[in-house]
Parts: C-alpha cells; structure tokens; sequence
C-alpha cells in the first residue's frame, strides 16, 4: 500500500493531461507564462483552440498556474 498522498484539486488532472496530450506539465506552464496578461476564461480558450486541450485539463492547469503565481481569477 502507498504512503503517498493524492494530489487533489487541479494537480490531479496533471497525469491525464501528460498522457493525454503527450507533453510535461511544465510545457503548459510555460505557455500560461506568456500569455500572463489574459483573464482566466481567456488562457482556457486559447489552450482549447490553440492547443486541443479540454475544457477540464484547461481550466486545471489555468487554476494552477494563476494559484502558483499569486494571481486573482
């Protein structure tokens, strides 16, 4: 049996998402880095439209990435 604790909230979608999309967490990150300036809604859509991601793996990472940097909704 595992010691290890789930991740919970956004960071448990983070294994789907590297299997789905075939790219570390780290890439998606770094994308949301440049486009800091957008509102929260606005990054999920550009990474549905641009990148193919689904709203849930969208939103996950989003909520992380503005959690992570201070940033408001």
């Amino acid at each position: 049996m595992s010691t290890q604790t789930p991740a919970k909230g956004p960071a448990s979608y983070f294994p789907s998402i590297e299997r789905s999309y075939g790219k570390p967490v780290a890439h998606w990150l770094s994308v949301l880095d440049q486009t800091a300036g957008l509102k929260h809604m606005d990054q999920v859509a550009l990474l549905k439209q641009t990148h193919g991601l689904g709203h849930g793996h969208a939103n996950a990472l989003v909520a992380w990435h503005r959690a992570q940097r201070g940033t408001a909704a």
